[in-house]
């Protein structure tokens, strides 16, 4: 059987350079499809860039005058499948789809969001776009709402660089326990590492079992893994429903995380519109806040 060689997506002439560079730094913006470090640093990785032919490491010299390859991604032999998604927006560049509860966004098992894109989003007319459209951020297992997919191997790399530069804009509703502040800022460090999440109130109803139930807007900040679950822990306020971070007793079960994607905002990075996407309020929100929500 014949392999099939790669497809060339850029080629690069590197010109006369005063100094040499590393690889990892001199391809930074230099291939249109590859907009950023963090990017460029993954395609070196993944054998996707040659120099005079030959595969390319991050710790290469270029001297000038090297030609650089930049090749298409390795096709994924991932399953695909047939799930319905609801797709909140779509063009040939990226889509929005509303993530279900209990889903993964990918990883090694069958059943996830991105095996289930090829099935409900439309091929795009881009000549870079993907075989497999790639969730550019990540939505936990019980978390519902907006997830942002790329569709073409420019628009991929140009939504992962408006994540870097904290310029998508991500708003959360979810349901907490007990009595809380009006707003509020929590700069609780997760992992060591710096975070910063807002909190503000828009409902409150007393509680037998929990005291109380609030409906929080909340925005994160930073993307620290489950920042959001454990900033509301820290401040002794769980999100109902959370089996990791809910104290002894006060665990709601059989209803799911009341934690929600609901708004995804930006500039859109080709066609420059404005893009401001909410995802539908799940009934179990509303049945706990039904004067409160409107969607």
């Amino acid at each position: 059987m014949t392999k099939t060689k790669p497809t060339i997506i850029e080629t690069h002439q590197v010109p006369e350079l005063s100094a040499k560079q590393r690889l990892q730094d001199y391809a930074v913006g230099v291939f249109r499809t590859l907009p950023s470090r963090k990017g460029t640093k993954k395609a070196i990785k993944s054998g996707r860039i040659c120099i005079n032919g030959a595969q390319g490491f991050t710790g290469d010299w270029i001297r000038g005058g090297e030609e650089l390859t930049l090749y298409e991604p390795k096709i994924s032999k991932k399953p695909s499948i047939d799930v319905p998604l609801t797709v909140l927006f779509e063009d040939d560049h990226l889509a929005i789809i509303h993530k279900p509860a209990g889903v993964l966004v990918s990883g090694n098992k069958r059943f996830t969001i991105e095996n289930a894109l090829s099935f409900n989003l439309k091929k795009s007319q881009e000549p870079d776009a993907l075989l497999r459209p790639e969730p550019i951020h990540r939505l936990d297992y019980p978390t519902t709402g907006a997830l942002l997919i790329g569709k073409t191997a420019k628009a991929v790399m140009l939504l992962n660089t408006l994540f870097e530069e904290r310029k998508v804009e991500k708003t959360y509703l979810a349901v907490t326990i007990g009595a809380m502040d009006d707003k509020g800022v929590i700069e609780e460090p997760i992992d060591s590492k710096p975070s910063r999440s807002t909190f503000k109130k828009i409902a409150s109803v007393p509680s037998e079992r929990f005291e109380a139930l609030n409906l929080l807007e909340l925005v994160p900040h930073t993307g620290r893994r489950h920042q959001l679950r454990k900033h509301l822990s820290f401040l002794g306020n769980s999100i109902l429903g959370d089996p990791l971070y809910s104290k002894e007793g006060l665990l709601l079960k059989g209803k799911g995380l009341y934690l929600h994607a609901y708004l995804l905002a930006f500039v859109h990075p080709v066609t420059h519109a404005t893009i401001r996407i909410k995802a539908p309020i799940p009934k179990k929100f509303e049945k706990l806040f039904p004067e409160s929500l409107v969607n």
